[in-house]
Order: structure tokens, then sequence, then C-alpha cells
């Protein structure tokens, strides 16, 4: 396992889109930034404070001028996490700052590739049956069964 501390930067887009002549404004919040702090959480800490009262959304940047600064609302939750409203020529946009310590990590491994025989076979019985989806059995039931 690994100690190491990050900065995650999610901001809220919005798409607006016109459905039956209903105009619908859609979000979604887009992780924008990873950023690797290392292995101090309070440093992590203070980083997520620094980019939550500091960094400014692609929508609002591309639209500044040098010298702008946005009005900035900034909401601390209770797990630690920043939700931050910023503002700037009528234009508003949310962002949430969150710090994250690494805790698994695999690499990504590929199957070898089929033999001509393989791809024969599966040609003509079609594709294999689709994995089984991820559940969860809580502990104490596991050891009853």
């Amino acid at each position: 396992m690994t100690a190491d501390w990050y900065v995650h930067i999610e901001e809220d887009t919005r798409i607006t889109q016109r459905a039956e002549g209903v105009e619908l404004k859609l979000h979604r919040w887009m992780l924008v930034g990873t950023h690797l702090i290392g292995q101090d959480e309070a440093e992590a800490v203070a980083a997520a404070e620094d980019a939550a009262l500091h960094y400014v959304p692609r929508v609002l940047a591309r639209h500044a001028k040098p010298g702008d600064e946005p009005a900035r609302h900034a909401l601390l939750a209770q797990d630690g996490a920043w939700v931050v409203i910023v503002r700037q020529r009528q234009r508003e946009c949310h962002i949430r700052v969150t710090t994250a310590r690494l805790m698994h990590t695999r690499e990504e491994k590929e199957a070898p590739p089929k033999s001509l025989k393989e791809k024969f076979r599966s040609a003509v019985e079609g594709p294999p049956l689709p994995a089984e989806p991820w559940t969860w059995t809580p502990r104490g039931k596991a050891d009853r069964v």
C-alpha cells in the first residue's frame, strides 16, 4: 500500500440542449485535475484549500481579462471536500476540490491474442457470455453460507 496523497479538482460542466421545445440545462461533474501532493496528509489538505481559494474554472478563464478576479463563495463540507461557487461577468461555475489517498494501483494487462482456431470457434459459437457483474456479500452472510 502506498501513502501518496492527491488533490482532485472537478468542474460542474453545464450543457444546454433543447428537446421538444423545452430548454434543458444538463449538469455533470468532470474531473479536470489530479495533482500528486506527496505523503503528507496535512500538505494535501493545505493544497486543497489553496486550490479552492484560487483555482479558476476554464469557462471563466477563457473570458477573463488580465487583472480580473472572480467572486468566490467557498464551502468546506464535513468530509473535507470544498464546494466553490465562482462568478464573473454573469457567468457562474461550481468546482469541487477533494483530497484522496492512493490505496491501490494495478497496471493494465491484456489477454494474449486469439489463435486462428479460437477465432473460428468464436465465429461459429458466437460471443462469450459476459462476465458476472460485481456484487457485495456482507462478511457475516458469507460465513454462514
